[in-house]
């Protein structure tokens, strides 16, 4: 039996990637993608899947939204995902199979897929998967309490709410914390993920953005733009303006 899916994600990189970890599955099918709320409703009415991947925050209208549209006990197997963990409880609210945090690695994706194939095969636990998630974020938050950076013979700790932004160099991560640049053994999607707690956002490919600092937020080209820091740093944005400005607004 194969899996009838339909990805759900206003950022076409979003959706791209889920395709991509989907695509790897032989029982599991594609049979549409949306990128917006009144989309993602009309597609399901349409193709009837049996699983969809629902971002929360979509334009017009959100995933929780599509899903009270759809009515909750008509919806198909619902998987939403987001970069905020605030809205878990209600996730299992709306019955949801799993809630996944932006970025999705492969290793959780494929709990997830797990989840989903045993929610076909035999009964499925809500409240183990939501017990599951809640292990996970306090695994996350005690990882991410501070950095360690060594420096010679000694050890620096870091509290995360000390640093600027957080810059790639190769499987380094470089710190900066105003004048301090500070160099971490670390990749930047394991950092990435350790400071998903914390009001950090991955603005471009080589930058991690502490939201908090941000002064202002300036045009530089299409696609691009450039975070103002309070002491005047300045980081390059490619990501999605319109999700950089809502994580803003609840930093």
């Amino acid at each position: 039996m194969r899996l009838r899916v339909i990805i759900v994600d206003d950022e076409r990189i979003a959706r791209r990637r889920l395709r991509r970890l989907l695509e790897r599955e032989a029982d599991f099918e594609i049979v549409a993608e949306a990128g917006d709320g009144v989309s993602a409703v009309k597609a399901v009415h349409k193709y009837a899947p049996d699983l969809i991947l629902l971002d929360v925050q979509m334009p017009g209208m959100n995933g929780f939204e599509v899903i009270d549209a759809l009515g909750v006990e008509q919806a198909p197997a619902t998987v939403f995902i987001t970069a905020y963990d605030q809205h878990a409880i209600r996730a299992f609210e709306s019955h949801a199979l799993d809630y996944l945090l932006k970025p999705v690695s492969p290793e959780r994706f494929a709990k997830m897929l797990a989840r989903a194939r045993e929610r076909f095969a035999s009964p499925w636990s809500k409240p183990q998967a939501l017990l599951d998630l809640i292990a996970e974020r306090k695994a996350a938050t005690a990882r991410a309490a501070r950095l360690v950076v060594r420096i010679g013979d000694r050890t620096v700790f870091i509290a995360p709410e000390e640093v600027d932004w957080v810059e790639a160099a190769g499987n380094y991560a470089l710190l900066h914390l105003g004048k301090q640049t500070h160099i971490l053994r670390q990749t930047m999607s394991t950092l990435e993920a350790e400071l998903l707690a914390w009001s950090f956002l991955r603005v471009s490919r080589s930058a991690i953005l502490n939201l908090r600092r941000v002064q202002e937020l300036r045009y530089v080209a299409p696609g691009e733009h450039v975070a103002i820091l309070n002491d005047g740093q300045r980081v390059t944005i490619t990501r999605s303006m319109r999700e950089v400005e809502d994580r803003l607004r609840r930093a």
